[in-house]
């Protein structure tokens, strides 16, 4: 799709996928919004994006519209894979963490912190 100005595409395959040409903003970006109906006066200010530049995404998104959602739903599937290697990394982060004694001389600031800790978890 070419914008009537400069002759430019609008919508443009980078690194990071199907992209709003001058934008860091994917094509899969406005697609989360667009899947829980934001409307596109929203998703335009949202994204500080111009008319033309969100008209270039929806109309992209409704020609290629196929194309479009099964590339959507791998990126889906990605994320939630980075998700849950992440999550999991952290999770065993803090359990290593928090087995490691205190400094010397920080005793006294350990007991409290776990004693904070301790009635934090009670109130969750």
């Amino acid at each position: 799709m070419a914008s009537v100005d400069n002759q430019q595409p609008n919508i443009i395959r980078t690194e990071r996928g199907l992209t709003i040409s001058g934008t860091r903003i994917t094509i899969y970006d406005v697609m989360d919004y667009l899947t829980a109906q934001y409307p596109p006066k929203f998703i335009r200010a949202l994204f500080d994006l111009t008319d033309e530049q969100i008209n270039a995404a929806l109309s992209y998104i409704e020609a290629n519209r196929s194309d479009v959602e099964a590339e959507y739903q791998i990126v889906l599937k990605q994320a939630e894979e980075n998700r849950q290697y992440w999550q999991e990394r952290n999770r065993k982060h803090a359990k290593r963490v928090a087995t490691i004694p205190p400094e010397l001389g920080r005793e006294t600031l350990w007991i409290k912190l776990q004693q904070q800790k301790a009635r934090h978890q009670l109130e969750a």
